[in-house]
């Protein structure tokens, strides 16, 4: 056993529905527009989970692919950590029903719940584990069924959200990289900027909960864009800070894929190229907890991410939270 040891990435794995919606399907549907979604967004596209499927269904596919590339097997997880805000019930964990797909039965297996932080959050907890010497191999998996939660009349936030999973194996090493920092924030003051107002033990399912759509998502736009340019912006500097970093000296920045603009605003404001900063929501649109992970497996699988990188992954969501790692690939 390592104890004390680095906490690295050794597998990735995604897992994205077949079913396209694209911007163009969405003005047959709510007023609205190509034009003006591109515009205010970024997004032109997202996937939604065909009927039958559910998050577990999505979460397994992007697992076994994280455990292949990982060289692991399923038996090998010592915990298993899924962060969604959209699991198949109330309980049990979302971990757990993952954990008896994959026969992981060696494994301890909890939910994080964090709104589109829920990634940041559980691989910071992952590394916790791994640097106390508790685990040694720990799943981590994002996982957002987002579009079974969203009121397709409601233009405003119909044309944001996507489907999708991520996963990645994190393993202890004593090999000089990995995770190197990590900072995690939240401020329950902005709980009601988005959330789901029914469904829970305040507001149990009823007749006339369905009737007036209270399951569904519900954002204030304009206060979550003000929030997430700050907190992006504040906690890149922190996790930099601690480490005597600078943005400079970062080789790749993955942002949590909520809006093109806020992305854009955080790369002109450091002034650092375009390539640092891998985009994905033109393609999935907002899966929340699993767009951080989507996209360290793009960049991994596509050979842009190498040995040696230095690398920032900042989220911010519901909660409200926000929070970011800095590692070393």
């Amino acid at each position: 056993m390592i104890r004390h040891a680095n906490s690295i990435i050794t597998g990735t794995g995604a897992a994205l529905p077949d079913q396209v919606i694209t911007n163009r399907d969405l003005e047959e549907i709510v007023e609205t527009n190509d034009q003006w979604i591109v515009s205010r967004t970024g997004i032109r596209e997202r996937r939604k989970l065909e009927e039958g499927l559910s998050n577990v269904d999505l979460s397994e596919r992007a697992a076994r692919e994280a455990l292949v590339k990982s060289g692991l097997e399923a038996s090998d997880l010592d915990m298993i950590l899924v962060a969604t805000v959209t699991p198949d019930h109330h309980t049990p964990s979302t971990s757990c029903i993952l954990q008896a797909r994959l026969e992981a039965f060696n494994a301890g297996a909890m939910d994080i719940s964090a709104g589109c932080t829920g990634f940041v959050y559980a691989l910071s907890v992952a590394h916790q584990f791994i640097s106390s010497g508790a685990c040694q191999r720990v799943l981590v998996v994002g996982v957002e069924i987002l579009t079974r939660f969203t009121d397709w009349k409601d233009r405003s936030t119909c044309v944001l959200f996507g489907d999708g999973a991520g996963a990645v194996v994190v393993e202890a090493s004593e090999e000089e990289r990995g995770i190197i920092n990590f900072t995690l924030k939240s401020d329950g003051r902005g709980a009601k900027l988005l959330y789901v107002p029914a469904g829970g033990s305040a507001m149990p399912a009823s007749h006339e909960t369905v009737k007036e759509g209270r399951h569904y998502l519900v954002m204030h736009g304009n206060e979550i864009f003000k929030f997430a340019v700050k907190v992006v912006e504040d906690t890149l500097f922190k996790l930099l800070e601690e480490k005597g970093k600078q943005p400079e000296d970062l080789d790749m920045i993955i942002l949590h894929q909520a809006n093109l603009r806020i992305i854009d605003h955080i790369r002109k404001h450091l002034k650092l190229p375009p390539e640092k900063f891998p985009v994905n929501i033109d393609r999935f649109g907002n899966t929340s907890s699993a767009t951080i992970p989507i996209a360290l497996h793009e960049e991994n699988l596509s050979g842009r991410l190498k040995e040696g990188d230095l690398v920032a992954m900042v989220a911010f969501g519901a909660g409200l939270t926000w929070g970011g790692v800095l590692m070393r690939w």
